[in-house]
């Protein structure tokens, strides 16, 4: 727990001087990353999972909430909340965000690109 903490703090330092890039952010380039690097393992309609869960009203939901997903012990005991930082947070580096996660996918690097997906994430309803 104490690393989750460590990597979360670090994380977050890390998006405190980004932020202002989310709200620059293209949801029209984010939705074409997305179909790119994830919609082979989530789908973005309501109640349809796939490899991982549905992400359609991702933003501000609790994590490991869609019903019907088998969710890693730790998604589970995170604690997260899906706010557009978290999720930034997330997919800079999921298996350091929330180590023993289930999601293998090693994160979106550019902050650009990220901060896109997140944009289309949040039109997601």
């Amino acid at each position: 727990m104490a690393r989750l903490m460590i990597a979360h703090v670090a994380a977050a330092a890390a998006l405190a001087l980004a932020g202002p890039a989310l709200a620059d952010a293209d949801a029209a380039a984010g939705q074409k990353a997305f179909q790119g690097q994830c919609s082979t393992c989530h789908a973005v309609t309501p109640g349809t999972n796939k490899i991982g869960p549905s992400l359609s009203g991702v933003v501000a939901r609790p994590a490991a909430s869609v019903p019907g997903y088998k969710y890693s012990a730790a998604m589970m005991k995170s604690g997260l909340t899906w706010t557009a930082g978290e999720l930034d947070i997330y997919l800079a580096a999921p298996k350091e965000t929330v180590p023993g996660t289930k999601m293998t996918y090693a994160g979106v690097k550019d902050a650009t690109k990220r901060s896109d997906i997140v944009a289309y994430l949040a039109t997601l309803k």
